[in-house]
């Protein structure tokens, strides 16, 4: 039953309709007719009358309680049943042979009637099985000799066929069809209706009778026509109300016999319509109305609707056939004019976005500076302006918003998780949000806050409707009762329409979806070309450590496992002038190409501060945390320094070091016991204060000790602690001291490192009082 109106409520058939629940009036399901027929239903194939209207006696002569139950013959007359029947065996849709000319011999001689014939669905046939179906014929009196036979329609309207087709404008076209359907079908008053995106209406063209008031140009809201009756429109192209003061003529039984559900009249040409649109009408002076629906892609677009004020008017079948088919028409032109209009549009806008395109691939040139060339977004997309943040740049063109705006709106777009986001009512939509003078958006969230936006000024504008659209019911008092009743003003109604931009078009927002998928492409290529060439310069900075013959020392540094081959971590092996090693372990915070340029920055200050210097180790910290401070490099890292002094006299080697919040060094005696260097108190990160002062400690190692410097992801995991980490580390460090220090590297990583690590891992071990060559990376 909720086929006339898909995805709508309806209410039951029978339930007491007014406005509090007329948009979801079963209107197909009415179960009765307009009087100017009658309406027998018959089953198949054997045509027996099964339902038919109660007024069947005032054209066949044959009252309704004696034709059901009997033959279509015994109703209508052999000759009759038999062309009916003829028409009906036809493959295809039975109403494009429409009408069935008949002649009924009744009770005061012959009369001819036009018999309309079609299908309505009556119920399940069983399980499995198609639905079941009835034969509906409709009898229509062709009073007078018909204006011309069906097969000649073309013929009738073939003239305004062609000026149709030579009209250059849309507004051209709209007349051309109002005047000609007044001509055809005698109307009072034709208008050409068009529904906006939110079904509201308005008049674009008119022909009326002198005297009449002009409608051209007024609007009516949406609720006039209500969406299960724009259902109907889509699938029965005409529908006429001869008389608005008819008297329904019931349907008897009430219901289908074999499954008690109601006939579904949508496709009837006689079905009743809606108690309230009859008196809408009533209210507007009219005593006749035909609508032809106008289509674009099976969708509805508007109406040629047709009024009339001086009493009932009925055109005969093939009078509004004809008019059908100028509907039909008019439908077509606009499509193609449409279509011509978005092929040239289209041209433009796909030459831009391939120029576009195109550009993106030149990555010396920043991604901004490309979109906004020549040509521009703009061109692309109009609007007052666009701003974009794409790879820590910014840019804009056209209409400047205020600082921060442009920010605060991308976040709120980002926030609905959508791929495009587009109000052409900011305030409305975002009410906390202050971006004037932009009022409609329309937004491209992208990866790490980068984002593209258009924006577009208020349109402020005036629409005229036909009454008040928001006083949607007017109470007015019936003797002792209250009623509710549809409006009876339709004068002019003006009103003033702000806080909307012009909107966003669903074909904008696909072209801008397109846009947004070769954004992505460029900003993937673009990240993948600076994390190859970060990756180079990681690796170039990660020297071979130097190669004493008193020292065996190993370095590694493993990537996290994740697209991204770079990260903060680094380590540094130097000498000094007075022949001392510099030991260097440290981890930028982030795990991105920044975070490896922050590294880079931070390796190459701490060898030029500590190279020739006698400084200790926490006066070298101290002196790269005034130079994070001083060079502005924004860096926040964790950095452990140490120096080895050769001491001749006992044999041994004394090991200076200070932290800056990062992790103690591993030390492995002789005794193959293995401890953790700790400072007396934490030492604060680099980047966070340059007047922080670091402890600095020493320890003397036995010859034959092995040293281990280490970054957290090697023994942070998300089931461990550091400590739970670290004393797992030196356990494992401890079973493999009599091991080369290249192969105790390998297999503590080995042991420790998980294949799905989200941390880079860097490791510089050294082992004393050995002569042994150094072992490589």
């Amino acid at each position: 039953m909720s086929d006339a109106a898909p995805g709508l409520q309806l209410l039951p058939p029978g339930t007491p309709i007014d406005l509090t629940n007329c948009e979801r009036e079963p209107i197909h399901v009415p179960g009765s007719i307009q009087p100017r027929g009658v309406l027998l239903a018959v089953s198949e194939p054997d045509l027996v009358v099964q339902q038919v209207s109660e007024n069947l006696a005032d054209l066949v002569g044959v009252a309704a309680s004696d034709a059901l139950g009997r033959p279509l013959t015994e109703v209508l007359g052999v000759a009759q049943a038999e062309a009916v029947a003829r028409s009906a065996s036809a493959f295809g849709d039975l109403r494009e042979r429409n009408p069935v000319e008949l002649t009924l011999d009744v009770d005061g001689g012959p009369r001819p009637v036009d018999a309309l014939l079609h299908r309505a669905v009556t119920g399940s046939a069983g399980e499995g099985m198609p639905p079941a179906s009835t034969l509906v014929v409709e009898l229509e009196p062709a009073f007078g000799p018909r204006p011309f036979s069906f097969p000649n329609t073309y013929q009738a309207v073939r003239g305004t066929v062609g000026e149709l087709n030579r009209a250059s404008t849309l507004q051209e076209l709209y007349d051309i069809t109002a005047h000609a359907v007044r001509q055809l079908t005698g109307f009072d008053r034709v208008m050409v209706y068009r529904y906006d995106a939110d079904h509201n209406g308005e008049v674009v063209a008119e022909a009326k009778a002198p005297g009449l008031n002009a409608f051209l140009g007024l609007h009516y809201p949406a609720s006039d026509i209500p969406a299960q009756a724009r259902a109907l429109y889509e699938k029965n192209w005409i529908r006429l109300i001869s008389d608005v003061d008819y008297v329904p003529a019931r349907l008897w039984p009430a219901a289908w016999p074999a499954s008690g559900q109601p006939l579904d009249l949508t496709y009837s040409t006689l079905r009743s319509v809606s108690p309230i649109h009859v008196e809408y009408l009533q209210n507007m002076g009219v005593r006749a109305s035909m609508s032809i629906s106008l289509l674009r892609d099976d969708r509805l677009w508007g109406l040629i609707a047709c009024h009339h004020y001086t009493g009932p008017h009925a055109p005969p079948y093939a009078t509004r056939a004809a008019a059908e088919f100028l509907g039909s028409t008019l439908s077509l032109r606009l499509v193609d004019r449409a279509e011509e209009d978005e092929v040239h549009r289209a041209l433009r806008v796909r030459s831009t976005l391939a120029w576009l395109t195109a550009a993106t691939l030149d990555e010396d040139r920043p991604l901004v500076d490309t979109l906004l060339g020549s040509p521009d977004l703009l061109d692309l997309l109009p609007a007052d302006g666009v701003v974009l943040s794409l790879q820590r740049h910014s840019g804009s063109r056209g209409a400047p918003l205020p600082e921060g705006a442009a920010e605060a709106v991308a976040a709120w777009a980002a926030a609905q998780d959508e791929d495009v986001v587009a109000t052409d009512s900011l305030p409305r939509s975002a009410p906390g949000l202050d971006a004037d003078p932009a009022c409609g958006v329309l937004v491209v969230p992208l990866p790490d806050g980068q984002f593209v936006l258009w924006h577009r000024a208020e349109a402020v504008r005036t629409v005229d409707w036909g009454g008040d659209p928001h006083n949607k019911a007017i109470a007015e008092r019936e003797g002792d009762e209250v009623r509710l009743s549809p409006r009876k003003s339709f004068d002019r109604w003006r009103e003033t329409v702000r806080d909307r931009s012009e909107p966003w078009s669903a074909q904008e927002v696909t072209e801008v979806l397109e846009l947004r998928t070769h954004l992505l492409e460029a900003l993937y290529a673009r990240s993948r070309s600076q994390v190859r060439a970060a990756e180079t310069l990681q690796r170039s900075l990660l020297t071979e450590p130097p190669q004493r013959a008193d020292l065996e020392v190993a370095v590694r540094y493993v990537p996290a496992a994740r697209e991204a081959q770079v990260g903060g971590d680094w380590y540094d092996v130097f000498e000094q002038p007075d022949g001392s090693t510099v030991l260097v372990i440290g981890d930028v915070v982030g795990h991105d190409t920044e975070a490896a340029a922050d590294m880079a920055q931070l390796r190459g200050v701490l060898r030029g501060i500590a190279y020739d210097s006698a400084d200790g180790p926490a006066a070298v910290l101290t002196r790269l945390d005034a130079a994070i401070a001083g060079l502005g490099l924004d860096a926040l890292a964790t950095v452990l320094v140490g120096r080895l002094v050769p001491e001749p006299a006992s044999g041994g080697t004394r090991l200076r070091w200070a932290s800056a919040g990062h992790l103690p060094p591993l030390v492995v005696g002789r005794d193959g016991v293995a401890r953790a260097l700790t400072a007396p108190r934490a030492g604060l990160l680099l980047g966070v204060d340059p007047a922080a002062v670091r402890p600095e400690c020493e320890a003397l190692l036995e010859p034959g000790s092995t040293v281990l410097l280490y970054t957290d992801g090697l023994v942070e995991r998300r089931d461990q602690g550091f400590d739970d980490g670290v004393d797992r580390l030196a356990a494992e460090l401890a079973s493999l001291a009599d091991r080369p220090v290249g192969e105790v590297c390998d297999e503590v990583l080995a042991r420790l490192l998980t294949d799905d690590a989200e941390d880079d891992v860097a490791l510089v071990a050294v082992r004393l009082g050995v002569s042994r060559a150094p072992a490589g990376r």
